[in-house]
């Protein structure tokens, strides 16, 4: 339980909650693009032709009509995929608690991106690995660095990636990279998690096969969610692994909390069985690619030319780099939600090692186009201060 602590960013977060702050903090989801009606109007007819069994229990694994679909998705991305590879959690996030349960030992050594998802680290620590990091570049994942540390480390458990516009970055890996990964996991026999449930808000580019997809030999645990395709309150994400381990962690999402909600798995299903999800997912992406074509206009625009930025092609975040004289916390802190009613993330959090505090991760979801400049260009009137 010491390890277990509250995060030094949630003060920080809950002052950029107030309502007269512009917060680019949470990875929140636009609620503009919630399928408010089509849910309401899912709902009375699961009520209506199913209400006895969607308020009852239902197995561990999950509704199996609903994994049977999420099946058919993971194999069109390429994923080998059957009903016992599968099982559903209560979003992605439980997935990273049930695979450190079942593989971290005290001291294990855990490889991670530098910065990494900062919520992974607090379902990992729990479970005392040891940590070590592997830099990052436009490209993802430096895997040189990376066979590297496996040379040196023989405790390696498993190395956690989010491929997919990174939380905290918004960078995605190479084929290439992924390639790689896969090559270097089999050869120094070493696990990977894959967590993803950013990839289908892919708004520029072309898709990347998953790495669950190049798998050879059942290394992969793959975690999805609904949260950024439908709506996160749901709280439906999903496993593919192999099935020994499929099972083991279902066992242990058995101790956990018996199962998801019916209720809400059987209006996932009714949802994907009466529209086109994929039609939704479409207009989920207009609505970011706009918000981020604009996050990024403004930050040209209005921030020193000495801020470094990098430019997503799909999911929720940009991460922003600060001349090494400023700490991101300490601005926020004392000035911007002061002065330029402005939030965001400060990025040494996401650092599992050695904090760099010059970074911020900015989220451009959850703020309209025009709370969005009018954000950055009081970020810009602050910084440009210090230039």
């Amino acid at each position: 339980m010491e390890k277990v602590k509250p995060s030094a960013i949630r003060e920080l977060l809950a002052l950029g909650a107030q309502p007269d702050i512009i917060s680019f903090g949470g990875g929140y989801p636009a609620p503009e693009v919630f399928p408010i009606e089509k849910l309401n109007e899912v709902f009375l007819d699961v009520m209506k032709d199913n209400a006895s069994k969607a308020l009852q229990y239902a197995t561990s694994e999950g509704l199996l009509p609903l994994r049977e679909k999420l099946v058919q998705r993971m194999v069109n991305t390429g994923i080998s995929c059957e009903l016992d590879h599968l099982f559903m959690i209560q979003g992605a996030q439980q997935g990273l608690d049930l695979v450190a349960k079942m593989f971290i030992d005290k001291g294990d050594v855990i490889v991670t991106e530098n910065p990494t998802f900062l919520g992974a680290l607090i379902a990992f620590n729990p479970y005392e690995p040891e940590y070590k990091t592997v830099p990052m570049d436009e490209e993802g994942m430096d895997m040189d660095a990376l066979e590297e540390t496996l040379k040196t480390h023989s405790k390696v458990k498993f190395i956690y990636t989010v491929p997919d516009f990174h939380n905290p970055t918004g960078v995605t890996m190479s084929l290439e990279r992924r390639k790689r990964l896969v090559e270097l996991a089999n050869r120094y026999d070493v696990m990977i998690l894959e967590d993803s449930p950013y990839r289908e808000i892919r708004f520029e580019g072309k898709a990347i096969p998953p790495i669950k997809s190049l798998d050879t030999e059942g290394r992969v645990i793959y975690l999805g969610s609904f949260s950024k395709i439908l709506c996160p309150g749901m709280r439906l994400g999903w496993v593919v692994a192999e099935k020994e381990i499929a099972s083991k962690l279902c066992l242990l999402k058995m101790a956990a909390d018996t199962q998801n909600s019916t209720l809400n798995m059987y209006l996932a299903d009714k949802f994907m069985e009466t529209y086109d999800i994929d039609e939704h997912i479409w207009s989920i992406r207009e609505v970011y690619k706009e918000k981020k074509e604009t996050m990024i206009q403004a930050i040209q625009e209005y921030l020193p030319s000495t801020v470094s930025y990098t430019n997503p092609e799909g999911g929720l975040f940009t991460w922003l780099t600060f001349s090494s004289n400023i700490d991101a916390g300490m601005l926020m802190r004392e000035r911007l939600l002061s002065e330029a009613k402005v939030a965001y993330v400060p990025g040494e959090a996401f650092f599992p090692v050695k904090g760099e505090v010059n970074h911020c991760r900015i989220s451009y979801s959850n703020m309209s186009k025009e709370k969005i400049v009018e954000g950055i260009a009081s970020l810009g009137k602050i910084l440009n201060e210090y230039f």
